[in-house]
């Protein structure tokens, strides 16, 4: 049987045409972008816990004894004194001044966050309200 030659006319049929492209899947991936993006940004305003910082900025004049609770896993110290957490609030209040005056909490490496949230509750409940957290 012999070969045809190129260009000798000979038919293969009728022409394809090209598949059109289907836009499901680019329609799919887009609305799982959108899935996506709605459940990885945040819907709400976040809790916000009251701290007073001082003078937002300027220097202020100190007034007192220092009043430094630290804040340890296992002890709560003040003024680097291990103090009893019942007497914790007297100590305290018989170190200010005034009764507005500041009080520094410094959480010491490991201590867990519901300590130090627990010693600030202590303190507030008790007339202290002027907190500042440093580190």
């Amino acid at each position: 049987m012999a070969t045809p030659a190129i260009g000798s006319g000979l038919d293969l049929g009728p022409r394809r045409h090209p598949r059109k492209m289907s836009l499901t899947p680019m329609i799919d991936v887009v609305f799982l972008l959108l899935i996506f993006f709605m459940l990885a940004s945040r819907f709400g305003t976040d809790a916000v816990l009251p701290i007073a910082g001082g003078a937002e900025g300027t220097g202020s004049a100190w007034q007192g004894a220092p009043r430094l609770v630290d804040v340890t896993p296992d002890a709560v110290l003040l003024n680097g004194v291990t103090a009893d957490p019942a007497a914790l609030l007297a100590d305290v209040t018989a170190l200010l001044p005034e009764p507005g005056a500041a009080v520094i909490l410094r959480p010491r490496a490991d201590a867990d966050l519901q300590r130090l949230v627990t010693v600030m509750d202590l303190l507030r409940d008790g007339g202290v309200t002027n907190l500042i957290l440093i580190e």
